[in-house]
């Protein structure tokens, strides 16, 4: 009985760790996916309805709905008790809104003397009023219109974000090419060639890591500047592939000196040069571990703000995403409508970048890892 009893208990076990697993996962997933999900949503709304209401508006739900509109009689006493569609009360409870028997409520907008009463229903509604507009502006620099509080109406300029999304892809991309192609280069010769020092520039190369980059941009912004490199893209893209090479050096590094030695040996017996081996066998035997490298890297180099704004300045010619992002929070910060537009532009693509190369992204994590 009591082993009966044991499996029983070890059956239950088996099958809700699964559940617990799964429900833990999916709970983790809708944590990360709801703010993404919330700014989507957001940059399609208007200013209005960004103002007066919250994104999961959309979602069908019951809220008070205007019926009719009614203009106040210049008789009622706004001092006193007044009588509005069968409601009683005085002037501060129909601010506050007094519901009927029968289900409606009667609300006053505006002050004493100017203001109007509506008639409301409790009913189910969603808001489903979503424009492209937003989009229009961040990526057109197109004028739009605001109303002021006193009623006026004001034309502004929009941010033109094309200019910044060509610049972070001038930074991002060879930012990202060349410290792969360096670091594939110093893996394969730390993994498979003998040369005195090996050991001790790869120790140095390892340390290397754990050096904040902040306290090298000082020093870095001075040499630039007698070298006339501060300002271009030449000096963030060196800048850029200085601070990834020790961790692009040792990832690239333990994957490379994995690869079956027998692979290479026959290369070298059939008069094969180290270069020929690292062209037609080591890189294309590396791929994953390059994608993934790959893909933190651009995701780096792509969100970077800090190291664009020392080294290539906020001229508006140079600018990147980052840059204009932050100019906008300073400049727009009541403009939720095309913030949450311009944010969602620059996710895009690395979102396209991570889901093309995700396949290789745990197995660049494990390429990462110290083999026994």
């Amino acid at each position: 009985m009591a082993t009966a009893s044991s499996a029983k208990k070890i059956k239950k076990t088996s099958k809700l760790g699964p559940i617990l697993i799964n429900g833990s996962l999916l709970l983790l997933i809708l944590i990360w996916l709801l703010p993404t999900f919330a700014l989507l949503v957001s940059s399609f709304r208007t200013r209005f309805d960004i103002q007066t209401s919250g994104w999961w508006s959309i979602v069908p739900h019951r809220a008070w709905m205007t019926d009719r509109v009614i203009d106040p009689d210049p008789n009622w006493d706004r001092d006193g008790v007044m009588n509005i569609e069968g409601a009683q009360g005085t002037f501060e409870e129909f601010r506050n809104g007094i519901t009927l028997d029968n289900g409606t409520r009667v609300f006053w907008i505006g002050n004493k003397r100017i203001g109007k009463v509506e008639i409301q229903a409790y009913k189910w509604t969603s808001n489903f009023n979503f424009t492209l507009e937003n989009y229009g502006q961040v990526l057109g620099g197109k004028t739009f219109e605001v109303r002021q509080p006193d009623g006026t109406i004001k034309t502004e300029q929009a941010d033109n974000f094309v200019g910044a999304f060509l610049n972070s892809l001038t930074v991002t991309i060879p930012s990202t090419l060349i410290p792969i192609l360096i670091a594939a280069f110093a893996a394969y010769g730390f993994a498979w060639m003998r040369f005195s020092g090996r050991r001790v520039l790869f120790v140095m190369v390892v340390a290397l890591l754990v050096v904040p980059l902040q306290i090298a941009l000082v020093p870095i912004l001075q040499d630039y500047v007698r070298l006339n490199l501060n300002g271009t893209f030449l000096g963030i893209w060196l800048a850029h592939t200085g601070f990834g090479l020790p961790l692009a050096t040792y990832l690239l590094f333990n994957y490379i000196r994995g690869l079956p030695r027998d692979i290479l040996e026959s290369a070298f017996i059939d008069g094969a040069s180290h270069f020929t081996i690292f062209v037609r066998l080591i890189l294309p035997l590396s791929v994953p571990a390059l994608a993934s490298f790959a893909i933190f890297q651009f995701l780096w180099t792509w969100n970077d703000y800090l190291v664009a704004l020392i080294f290539i300045g906020a001229k508006p010619d140079v600018q990147v995403l980052t840059m204009r992002l932050a100019e906008m929070v300073g400049s727009r910060g009541n403009d939720w409508h095309l913030l949450t537009a311009g944010a969602f532009v620059s996710m895009v693509l690395p979102l396209v970048v991570f889901f093309s190369l995700q396949r290789f992204f745990v197995r660049g994590l494990l390429a990462g890892s110290v083999k026994g």
